[in-house]
């Protein structure tokens, strides 16, 4: 077997791990790389390995930082399978169409307003190549095996996000297990991430690998934000993944309504159609959430679905006390943007993100002190109080994460840390070298190793 880790090896994002085995060429997720600009940089790098020798794609989940490379793979030429739970193909379909039509537009404004590099700026992929990407998806049920020739794939819930699942390989009587992310055991919305039970080689992620999150009570921190900043007249706008944080979001807020610790007359506005399209998915799919049934089919009752650019720029010129949720979740793109230049430069509003933050990225300066980030081409003040509530994340911590591979049956031969920035990977090799005795490494960016 033979494991070449052409993404997320350095860093969090670019998930692409590239498995020989028994002759088959089978890639684990195909992501974009997010963050840094030198990191979204490889996006555009020639894939370093030839996109139509690959005999199949099986993805973890639908996130684009493990999804959002298959429309390029597509494009070059790949024409194989790709493997996954029903629920990830229909959160990538929603996700890959976005993306594209985020990079074509793009680099329509990029063209019209002059500020490309090149003399022509073109996108990373459009709508025809992220729908030949969806065309190949195969998916699969939780416990049943797809082949090919003598290898055999398999998922196996994890939680995280709707349809995210730890694949295992097999090959004859070897497993290999890839973990993709794992979710929390207490989750808002997901349900404890389960187990495959054996792996000769392991790979796993480490993005909360040097973390334990803290003991937040999430929904009354929100809800104590929503009051002391609609008491001083101002909004507060969480920017929000909108597949799954925007839901798990939108549950609080209902809750915190029913409750009555935040106004029931408060306006709750979801600005994302992909956001809105994507709770659609959760509530399909709301048999495989542990949030009781009745309450995700009342999940959007009075709130306020902004569907339109048009009504979105006329929410971000209003002045009234409310709780907009936007996408994206690290202000990175979007309509969030929007709001921030309207919503940062006045101390009354308060900018709250829920979960992880990519380092490079808007949230990540933000959630770092920043007093000024740069949106669409301008410097926009920072004056409003920004927070970050980590306990909205849909990572485990170190201490999850190490009792999820402590229920192996047996010590891999070998286990592989990716997924983390530097610190967080290495923290969790010692951890795991340490408290379970097995051998555990951190691969670089590019490596390849036999096992």
């Amino acid at each position: 077997m033979q494991i070449d880790f052409f993404g997320a090896a350095d860093t969090v994002t670019g998930s692409r791990h590239l498995v020989t085995w028994g002759g088959l060429r089978v890639l684990l997720d195909a992501g974009l790389f997010q963050g840094f600009k030198v990191l979204r940089e490889r996006n555009w790098s020639p894939p370093p390995f030839e996109p139509r020798s690959l005999d199949a794609v099986v993805l973890s989940h639908a996130h684009l930082d493990h999804s959002g490379y298959l429309p390029v793979l597509a494009k070059r030429g790949f024409k194989g399978p790709v493997w996954c739970s029903h629920a990830t193909r229909d959160l990538a379909e929603v996700l890959l169409l976005d993306a594209a039509h985020l990079q074509e537009e793009d680099a329509r404004r990029a063209n019209r307003y002059g500020y490309s590099r090149h003399e022509k700026a073109l996108p990373l992929f459009t709508k025809a190549d992220a729908k030949k990407a969806l065309s190949l998806f195969k998916p699969i049920r939780e416990g049943q095996a797809a082949r090919i020739d003598g290898l055999s794939v398999t998922l196996t819930p994890i939680g995280h996000l709707l349809g995210a699942s730890a694949v295992t390989l097999a090959h004859g009587k070897e497993k290999l297990v890839y973990s993709g992310d794992v979710g929390r055991q207490h989750d808002l919305l997901m349900p404890p991430p389960q187990h495959p039970g054996e792996a000769d080689v392991l790979i796993v992620e480490s993005t909360y690998g040097n973390r334990l999150h803290p003991p937040e009570d999430v929904q009354a921190e929100l809800g104590a934000i929503v009051r002391e900043t609609i008491h001083r007249g101002g909004t507060v706008l969480l920017p929000a993944f909108a597949v799954g944080r925007a839901q798990a979001l939108l549950v609080v807020l209902q809750r915190l309504k029913a409750a009555g610790e935040i106004p029931a007359h408060l306006p709750i506005y979801l600005d994302s159609p992909m956001a809105i399209e994507a709770t659609e998915l959760y509530r399909r799919h709301r048999r495989l959430l542990r949030v009781p049934q009745r309450e995700m089919a009342n999940l959007c009752d009075g709130v306020r679905l902004v569907t339109t650019g048009v009504q979105s720029q006329r929410l971000a010129n209003a002045r009234m006390p409310s709780v907009i949720i936007s996408a994206s979740g690290m202000a990175t793109g979007g309509r969030v943007l929007h709001h921030l230049k309207a919503l940062a430069p006045d101390p009354r509003h308060h900018i709250v993100f829920a979960g992880f933050q990519v380092g490079g990225s808007r949230g990540a300066l933000l959630v770092g002190g920043a007093r000024e980030v740069k949106i669409h081409g301008e410097w926009v003040p920072v004056n409003a109080t920004v927070t970050h509530l980590e306990g909205f994340s849909g990572h485990a911590d170190q201490g999850e994460l190490v009792d999820w591979m402590s229920r192996f049956h047996r010590p891999p031969r070998q286990t592989f840390i990716v997924h983390g920035e530097p610190e967080a990977s290495d923290a969790l090799r010692q951890r795991v070298q340490r408290d379970l005795g097995w051998a555990a490494r951190v691969p670089p960016q590019g490596g390849r190793f036999t096992v």
